[in-house]
């Protein structure tokens, strides 16, 4: 039983560790983020396309882009 249960912690925190990444048109000033280099928000970025984590976004105070599903 001790076993069964420390795989089961071992593997849900395994999950947690998982960073999602996130794009932003530019390197600064981006407003959004994105969870597709290929959304339809970032189609009229005239500077690259830059990929950030998630927790960087949020904490940058960058809003999830209005396209997005």
């Amino acid at each position: 039983m001790k076993v069964i249960i420390l795989v089961l912690f071992t593997t849900l925190t395994s999950f947690s560790m998982v960073e999602t990444n996130v794009y932003v048109c530019g390197a600064s000033g981006a407003k959004k983020y994105h969870y597709k280099e290929s959304c339809r928000g970032l189609s009229s970025c005239k500077q690259e396309v830059t990929k950030i984590s998630l927790k960087q976004a949020q904490g940058y105070g960058l809003t999830l882009c209005g396209w997005e599903d």
